[in-house]
């Protein structure tokens, strides 16, 4: 079954965003015997998606045409940067032209069962912002859109709280332990000069994996509650860290990359900023390969 065709048959509520895939919608429907339920995305600011205010009447005119296999189920749009100050004029703007939508299709008696403008960013910077239903993404992982989302939030102090609760913790296990000696070169290349006698550990996690490679010589883990620095360049699957200062470490220890360990903690937040990443770039790289275990 195509996408379209499969979303109408379970009877799962979708996105439609521009004519073709609207006439798609109706097609099945109809071939299917089963009611079409369509968010119609509307173009206010963002210049990616959605109809214009321009086709808002032949919109108008199709659902009241083809209500027998359509249901306006939802109307939204997408605010184009609502977890940046910097972007207030432009997602202002955008939620006055929303509200002008809606205004329209009002006029014509149709009103969607839902409609929503508000990503996690939104709900904590724009919490008036027009809608009956939430888009959250970010915030159910128990992350902040940014840091000044964060900030914006919950206030500037010297202990700024944190009152998401993660629901992730990425961890693998040691592969082997060595020892190298003051003066070697650790990894490829020559990036790393050991400075004094050192223990590593080397752990089977690499750029494949989502551990960027821009984490070489910069980014830790933890291992027996201790921070251990990445030495050398990250591999396609494999780091090494050193464990000097660490204690006893061997074969098949537990490693942090992301979470607590011990009261010690590396969050996705500076995981991103080491790597230069957004939060949603680094959580999204993660590949599917990597098992996910769900703890009740």
């Amino acid at each position: 079954m195509k996408p379209v065709e499969w979303a109408i048959h379970h009877e799962i509520e979708f996105a439609v965003f521009d004519v073709e895939r609207l006439q798609t919608a109706l097609d099945y429907a109809k071939s299917l015997g089963i009611k079409a339920k369509i968010h119609l995305e509307v173009e206010t600011g963002m210049r990616r998606t959605g109809f214009t205010h321009y086709q808002i009447p032949a919109l108008c005119s199709f659902l009241k045409q083809h209500a027998a296999h359509i249901t306006f189920q939802g109307l939204f749009t997408h605010l184009a940067g609502a977890e940046s100050l910097a972007n207030h004029f432009r997602v202002s703007n955008q939620i006055i032209n929303f509200q002008l939508s809606l205004e329209m299709f009002a006029k014509e008696n149709l009103h969607p069962v839902y409609f929503h403008t508000a990503c996690s960013a939104a709900l904590i910077n724009y919490p008036n912002a027009p809608g009956n239903m939430l888009r959250i993404g970010i915030l159910q992982y128990g992350f902040w859109p940014n840091q000044e989302s964060h900030i914006r939030f919950c206030g500037e102090t010297d202990n700024t709280p944190d009152i998401l609760k993660r629901v992730i913790r990425w961890t693998t296990r040691v592969m082997t332990v060595k020892e190298v000696k003051k003066g070697s070169f650790i990894g490829y290349g020559t990036s790393y000069l050991s400075h004094k006698n050192m223990k590593l550990a080397v752990i089977p996690i690499g750029y494949s994996h989502g551990y960027s490679r821009n984490l070489s010589n910069v980014g830790s883990v933890l291992i027996n509650g201790k921070v251990a620095q990445v030495v050398g360049t990250v591999n396609m699957n494999s780091i090494s860290v050193d464990i000097t200062q660490a204690g006893p470490v061997k074969k098949g220890d537990e490693v942090v990359l992301i979470g607590r360990q011990n009261g010690k903690a590396i969050s996705v937040n500076s995981f991103g900023e080491q790597s230069h990443q957004l939060n949603y770039e680094l959580l999204t790289r993660l590949p599917s390969k990597i098992p996910r275990i769900v703890n009740p």
